[in-house]
């Protein structure tokens, strides 16, 4: 089985920055696309930000754009989230997932970056994440 750790979270001011990373293993990393997810107390849970599998195409939501940045090492098994001019809102634990579909392995890929697309689809799969928590 495939796993994926997220970490790098922490307590940040608002308008700081954290980095989070991702390390994955037990698949071949470098075939699929790899997402962000986050899920708060108050809200459902989200896609943030997802990746195709060279990282030549990438997604945000509309409320991270300009602000967060996917990126990935393939030859690390890594993947990436710088978060600037973090905000309240952000607050969350954050997750990491790969789209182990066919379509995540597809030319072309264009999302979509959602929990469900990308296995989220019980408590369990959702793993270890990290807690990002910003203060206002």
């Amino acid at each position: 089985q495939g796993q994926v750790v997220a970490s790098g979270g922490g307590l940040v001011e608002a308008g700081g920055s954290l980095r989070l990373s991702c390390t994955a293993s037990g698949f071949s990393f470098g075939e699929y696309a790899l997402g962000w997810f986050r899920a708060a107390s108050d809200k459902d849970p989200e896609g943030v930000s997802c990746i195709n599998w060279d990282g030549a195409r990438s997604l945000y939501t509309d409320s991270v754009k300009g602000r967060f940045t996917i990126s990935r090492d393939n030859a690390k098994n890594t993947l990436y989230l710088e978060m600037n001019s973090l905000k309240p809102e952000d607050t969350a634990v954050y997750y990491c997932a790969a789209d182990r579909t066919p379509y995540g392995t597809a030319f072309g890929w264009d999302g979509p970056c959602t929990p469900v697309q990308f296995g989220l689809h019980e408590t369990a799969d959702w793993g270890q994440g990290t807690q990002v928590t910003v203060s206002s």
